[in-house]
């Protein structure tokens, strides 16, 4: 398993500024887990549902998976490290597999559009994509691509910052002054091909 493109530092991936983070790259967790408060799952199911099936393709410690679970879902969890007694592979170098399910998961912040193309192209036609991600994520020319082509169904802002936390120190986090970041749920159905509708959550 190639770690390598995961890795802060690395100054030869193509890949540095998609899904930009504002953190630096001093700061970064070496395998880029922030992990996302559980009640942004819950606000999402609060507004989607989802197969009976859901990968949680960078679960870190369960947070969001946990949550499915508890909803009743099926949950594949994997990511890069075992934190949990998850899978441990690369999601962006499966070859050859597909997941008769959905892919719900906070991606990796620098690899945010490589995770939703493979993720799309994992998953059968009618079935949907949902990734965490900052609402700056809609800005860019690479992205307008993606849109383009791929056009989200829903997109949800949340109107109040929820927190995604260096390690899991949610308290420390939240002592240090909470974020400063904004996030929205993207969600993706396979084949779907209208206008995009923007919702606010929370």
């Amino acid at each position: 398993m190639n770690t390598d493109k995961y890795k802060v530092g690395n100054s030869n991936s193509i890949f540095r500024t998609l899904g930009a983070s504002n953190h630096t790259d001093k700061d970064r967790q070496n395998e880029d887990f922030y992990a996302t408060d559980p009640i942004a799952a819950e606000l999402l199911l609060k507004e989607e549902k989802f197969s009976h099936n859901i990968w949680e393709c960078a679960c870190g410690q369960k947070h969001l998976s946990g949550v499915f679970e508890k909803h009743g879902y099926n949950v594949r969890s994997s990511d890069l490290v075992d934190r949990c007694g998850n899978e441990v592979f690369d999601f962006l170098s499966i070859e050859n597999q597909s997941w008769n399910g959905d892919i719900v998961t906070n991606p990796p912040y620098r690899y945010a559009l490589e995770f939703v193309y493979k993720a799309l192209s994992v998953i059968p036609e009618g079935n949907k994509v949902a990734m965490f991600l900052k609402v700056q994520f809609m800005e860019g020319k690479e992205r307008k691509a993606l849109f383009t082509r791929f056009p989200p169904k829903n997109i949800y802002v949340s109107s109040s910052r929820i927190l995604c936390a260096k390690n899991a120190e949610f308290e420390k986090m939240r002592a240090g002054g909470g974020s400063a970041v904004a996030y929205a749920w993207y969600v993706w159905e396979k084949g779907f091909k209208g206008n995009t509708i923007v919702k606010w959550m929370n």
